[in-house]
């Protein structure tokens, strides 16, 4: 046959790259119930529609050559539901897919493809950091940073991470400037390992301390999820591509609408107390909403008090920035500032309209919000809102009070605002004004403090604010879905075919 020699090294190179680490290392991982690189992508994505780059990539450095199959990182271009993304998925098996000179032209190549071609870019970490031999001394400083760019986010199509493992480094960085961040249970992410951490701060650290699924999704926010396999960590991420278009030029995709949608806002009573006294989970509500099970919720466990969920109305995306009652009564703390903010500049970026539903006593006042500079934050909140230029309405179910009135779409900060009738526009809960402004408490004057409390409550009413048209509309809340659907049909982005400015395109990714 011709070229046989020749076609067989290719069979060779490409049954060595294909083996990575070595049978023992892959048996060891099965063991361990963790699926290796290459099957990480083709969980991922559609079936068979992986062409790689970089396949016979190896280290330029002679003595580590031989070991160092596709350079420890495994790179290329699929589908996933049809649509062309860029994957990297690091090979822990190949010198703990640490970072060094080829598998960073690697990744620098599937990055500027994603951005120049608009394909959502997908990053399945685990890693150990960089590739020591590579970095030391003035010779290994002449060859890193090389880019000036490589870590600016200009949000030209959706970036989406899976911390599957040890991840230091590389999976680090671009975690942190992900769009979307899901964590298996058991991963660690952290600027470096325990062991070295341990040493810098001269004591022991455990791996779940430093950097694991609780302290990344509920203190430090950096992480959207957590699951417990890697097979969810995948799927997550498709369903999380699933709400964003391929780039930002482009609307969201539609989806069919499921049977029986318009049934749960109908019973919306049967989740709401009565009273305003007590409390509700506004996850439930907005599920009673949106399409039947649509809702997928970013940071559940990070600045509880405010709920931020991608979900869809009449089969197209929308983000729902929602008060959570059930968490500090929906008082917003420096957490929850932050988490706002993050899903704003998400939304904005990638043509997602917003839905604001408010059930807001203000913010959480005291020493350890000043602490951590929440007059900046809620300030962050505001110059962020007055730049996003997606459509945006605001529906008050119960309580809009003080500042968090305006950061949570009140004013000119939405383009269409409706209220509930129960709604209460007060500047803050009437019988704690009555005290600050009259000092009088119910207990020493009870007669006294009535009178005081009904006068103050006079003009909070959502008839007040719809008679000065800084409503547009009261609805029975049972009608809510439908007001939404027809009302963001209204705005429509149509003269420029559902894309926004993207003014927070730069917006830093974590802060």
């Amino acid at each position: 046959m011709p070229f046989e020699k020749l076609i067989d090294e290719l069979g060779r190179k490409t049954a060595e790259a294909l083996a990575m680490g070595g049978a023992e290392k892959l048996a060891r991982r099965h063991a361990e119930g963790l699926l290796n690189a290459r099957e990480r992508i083709d969980h991922l994505i559609d079936p068979g529609s992986f062409i790689e780059s970089g396949l016979f990539a190896r280290s330029n450095r002679p003595e580590v050559k031989h070991k160092t199959p596709a350079d420890g990182k495994v790179a290329g271009f699929a589908r996933i539901d049809g649509r062309p993304v860029g994957v990297v998925s690091n090979d822990f098996t190949v010198l703990g897919a640490s970072s060094a000179v080829i598998n960073m032209k690697k990744i620098k190549h599937v990055k500027q493809a994603a951005s120049k071609r608009g394909m959502p870019l997908v990053f399945l970490g685990e890693s150990s950091g960089a590739r020591m031999p590579d970095r030391m001394g003035a010779a290994g400083r002449a060859i890193i940073a090389q880019d000036p760019t490589e870590y600016q986010r200009l949000r030209e199509s959706p970036w989406a991470s899976a911390l599957l493992g040890q991840c230091y480094g590389s999976s680090t960085w671009y975690s942190a400037m992900s769009d979307f961040v899901v964590m298996r249970k058991g991963a660690i992410m952290a600027i470096a390992s325990p062991s070295v951490t341990s040493i810098a701060i001269n004591r022991p650290i455990e791996p779940e301390e430093l950097g694991g699924w609780k302290l990344l999704t509920g203190v430090s926010g950096l992480a959207d999820l957590a699951v417990d396999t890697d097979e969810q960590a995948l799927a997550a991420i498709r369903r999380f591509l699933s709400y964003m278009p391929s780039h930002h030029a482009l609307p969201p995709p539609e989806c069919a609408v499921p049977p029986g949608s318009d049934d749960a806002c109908h019973n919306l009573f049967d989740l709401l107390p009565e009273s305003r006294s007590q409390v509700y989970d506004v996850r439930k509500v907005i599920a009673a909403i949106a399409d039947t099970g649509s809702s997928f919720e970013l940071k559940e466990r990070y600045g509880k008090s405010v709920a931020t969920v991608l979900a869809r109305l009449d089969g197209k995306t929308v983000g729902f920035i929602a008060s959570n009652p059930m968490f500090k009564g929906g008082a917003l703390d420096a957490d929850a500032c932050q988490k706002v903010t993050s899903f704003m500049v998400l939304c904005d970026s990638f043509n997602v309209p917003l839905v604001f539903l408010v059930d807001v006593p203000g913010f959480l006042i005291g020493v350890e919000g000043e602490i951590r500079g929440m007059p900046g934050k809620v300030i962050n909140w505001m110059n962020a809102l007055s730049q996003v230029t997606v459509p945006k309405v605001t529906v008050i179910l119960r309580k809009s009070y003080g500042q968090a009135y305006i950061n949570m779409g009140g004013g000119r900060n939405a383009d269409e605002l409706a209220c509930w009738p129960m709604a209460d526009l007060g500047f803050m809960d009437a019988a704690v004004s009555v005290n600050v402004l009259h000092g009088v408490k119910f207990e020493d004057d009870p007669e006294r403090f009535k009178v005081l409390k009904a006068e103050i409550e006079r003009d909070t009413s959502a008839w007040g604010l719809a008679e000065l048209f800084e409503a547009q509309n009261v609805i029975d809340p049972r009608d809510t879905r439908e007001y939404l659907i027809r009302t963001l049909e209204v705005h429509r982005l149509r003269l420029s075919g559902g894309v926004g400015q993207h003014l927070l395109r730069n917006w830093p990714t974590s802060y």
